[in-house]
């Protein structure tokens, strides 16, 4: 049997094991910040398969090391998120969230669950490869300023130095089985925009003696849209979004004030910069210019997310090596984002898509949905891949 069978061997044996990792963390899902018996549970399962590690970087993080053989040789790095999100899970299944308003709508379960594969595999596998695997289990990926920050800060890339990184994410329009990549640029850059609105409440039915903060408001919103449509490169994504607006009045009250929040995204970090300055000016001025006032404050978020070229490049060789050409396909430029940036940012690194849909079982809710769930077949897979990266980088 050659190093390639030998892998899926093993994490056949595995899969079982997989999926009650997977289901006990989807079962009890935590908030970003929040993962403190997420980590003990991983924690628990490192010690029980005899791996060092280190806990506590970042918030709740937590560094596992794999040695093989001249552990000194190359040292690279895997990345799974933790953390959940604040949705109440609609699904009926035996592993459906434990704790209400919290659920692991996006994967991280998931995530979690393929680098502690990854890990357990590593340890069995030790005398076939040179070098050291930094396994990080990260915390608080959803919320700014990102669990991968925070990690970095307190030198979760160091002792050994990381040479490269490598992590994956849930794709639920992508058939299980399949994976996907992208070189180079793959994911924007993501600030959040809170906008108070201030003018004079009063009647409805008596405009004159107010200041209406929801027409300066709307007024806001619609012009904010030109720092896209009309200041931003045309071959440049960008995109602006106001997601939220609370007025609070009534029928026939004019209120005080609106609040809006949204968010920017793009992949040029001088226009980025350029960008929020418009905002601030735009939403400012057109306040000001109908009476009131506004507060616009845009809170700096991840960077945008950079896939090295030559490590993804030999990345999609390694994943047709391991799954079959027909299985690796292409992925299309995204203007969602995650916090995985900042590693991308520090070291080579390659963020790819794994497959956990299946139409035929009706498993195809996106993302951040409360139906949200996946084909647990995926687990197996990104945890024999994620092994299979690691081995071939090490060779």
């Amino acid at each position: 049997m050659n190093l390639k069978q030998h892998v899926q061997a093993l994490t056949a044996t595995l899969e079982s094991k997989l999926i009650a990792v997977r289901q006990h963390l989807h079962a009890h899902p935590e908030l970003s910040f929040q993962e403190e018996k997420t980590a003990a549970f991983i924690a628990e399962q490192l010690k029980e398969a005899g791996i060092r590690f280190t806990s506590n970087i970042g918030g709740h993080g937590i560094a596992a090391i794999i040695e093989g053989k001249n552990p000194d040789k190359k040292n690279i790095a895997l990345r799974g998120d933790m953390d959940a999100l604040p949705i109440t899970e609609q699904n009926n299944v035996v592993y459906k969230s434990c704790n209400t308003g919290v659920m692991h709508a996006c994967g991280h379960d998931v995530h979690t669950t393929c680098v502690l594969g990854a890990a357990l595999l590593l340890q069995q596998l030790s005398a076939h490869f040179e070098g050291t695997v930094k396994i990080i289990f990260q915390p608080a990926e959803e919320r700014l300023p990102g669990g991968a920050s925070l990690m970095i800060k307190e030198g979760v890339l160091e002792n050994p130095h990381v040479e490269t990184i490598v992590g994956q994410h849930v794709l639920p329009q992508l058939e299980t089985g399949k994976v996907a990549f992208r070189a180079g640029i793959s994911m924007a850059s993501c600030d959040e925009l809170f906008i108070t609105v201030k003018g004079k409440g009063g009647h409805g039915a008596v405009p004159q003696l107010a200041i209406d903060p929801v027409l300066i408001a709307s007024h806001i919103v619609i012009a904010l849209q030109q720092v896209v449509s009309r200041n931003a490169n045309p071959t440049l994504p960008s995109v602006l979004t106001i997601g939220k607006i609370i007025g609070n009045g009534a029928t026939n009250i004019i209120p005080e004030e609106v609040y809006m929040e949204g968010t920017f995204r793009t992949f040029d970090e001088p226009w980025r910069a350029e960008a929020k300055k418009k905002m601030i000016q735009i939403a400012t001025s057109i306040a000001e210019g109908m009476g009131g006032t506004c507060d616009c404050r845009i809170e700096h978020g991840y960077p945008f997310l950079k896939n090295d070229e030559t490590l993804t490049e030999n990345a999609i060789k390694w994943a047709k090596e391991y799954l079959g050409e027909e299985n690796v396909l292409p992925l299309e430029i995204r203007m969602t984002a995650e916090d995985f940036s900042y590693f991308s940012q520090e070291v080579p690194a390659c963020f790819y898509r794994l497959g956990t849909g299946n139409k035929e079982k009706g498993i195809t809710s996106p993302i951040h949905t409360p139906t949200f769930d996946v084909d647990e077949r995926c687990l197996a897979i990104g945890t024999g891949l994620m092994t299979w990266l690691a081995l071939r980088q090490l060779e």
